[in-house]
């Protein structure tokens, strides 16, 4: 697809119902064009995967998810072989009687028992659009290992040999800055940090996203998170728990915020204990 501005981008982007800002649609652009990773950070919650998904769908390119964890490998990320079926074949030989063993080492180290993972699926898939969601999470071994295959996009695999992309995947890199990326791999990225909707973006994307919201009980939810925000929470609302809020609103047939459906529905937009009764105790949730 022929991208030819961020204000063509921003307009794609809307007919999908992500309302994306100057910024942001820039940034994505430049990734786009210049074929380089797009990093995201910001908290939890505003949009990060989201725009991923949404690349993936107004490109029409299967999205391709890493998320990251404590702990994550190569081998998780890349790919394994697939033993069971790599036994059974054997097992299969053996009834035959086939007893070449070069002929039998060749053939269970064939491409059909290598089980692809994220990185060696979007490297194989053309096109592509790889989410590796949430990097913070993972150890700084995996960060250095992911550095090496964005660099490149090519793949190792010793018994088949190297795998390179014919054409490289788009890949969106998310962080909710639980801890500090390392510098090298942002270098290879280009960044954009996402802060949370201004209030009359925000109104706009409730009701873009809930056709059955009406405008007050979009410009009361806004403001109500525009308020949680300013509160010292652990964690505040993002644009999704702001759906979600909105969303169980609507559920229970509200039109409007009164403070008791508010409460009630709470848990849609905080996930502490502690949050909640810092909301409920500082009367955070009375009309404006």
């Amino acid at each position: 697809m022929d991208i030819e501005s961020p204000a063509k981008l921003i307009e794609l982007l809307d007919r999908h119902a992500y309302l994306a800002d100057e910024g942001l649609a820039t940034a994505a652009f430049l990734a786009l064009r210049m074929g380089r990773p797009l990093f995201l950070e910001g908290e939890a919650g505003v949009g990060k995967t989201e725009l991923a998904k949404t690349l993936a769908t107004l490109l029409k390119a299967p999205l391709i998810r890493l998320q990251c964890y404590e702990g994550l490998d190569a081998a998780q990320a890349l790919y394994d072989w697939d033993f069971a079926r790599q036994l059974l074949h054997l097992k299969a030989a053996e009834a035959a009687g086939v007893t070449d063993v070069s002929r039998l080492e060749g053939e269970i180290y064939d491409r059909r028992f290598l089980i692809a993972r994220p990185l060696l699926k979007a490297i194989e898939t053309q096109p592509s659009v790889l989410l590796v969601d949430e990097i913070d999470r993972a150890d700084d071994e995996f960060e250095a290992f992911l550095l090496e295959v964005l660099s490149d996009f090519t793949i190792s695999i010793p018994e088949l040999g190297t795998v390179r992309a014919a054409t490289p995947p788009v890949v969106v890199v998310t962080s909710n800055r639980t801890r500090e990326v390392h510098d090298a791999l942002k270098r290879r990225c280009l960044y954009h940090w996402l802060e949370h909707p201004d209030f009359d973006r925000e109104v706009a994307i409730l009701l873009r996203r809930l056709p059955d919201c009406t405008e007050v009980l979009a410009t009361q939810v806004a403001r109500a998170a525009e308020r949680l925000r300013r509160a010292d929470l652990v964690k505040p609302p993002g644009v999704a728990e702001t759906l979600d809020w909105t969303e169980a609103l609507l559920t229970l047939g509200a039109k409007e915020l009164d403070p008791g459906r508010a409460a009630a529905t709470l848990g849609a937009a905080l996930k502490y204990r502690e949050d909640v009764a810092t909301v409920i105790g500082n009367g955070l949730l009375g009309h404006d």
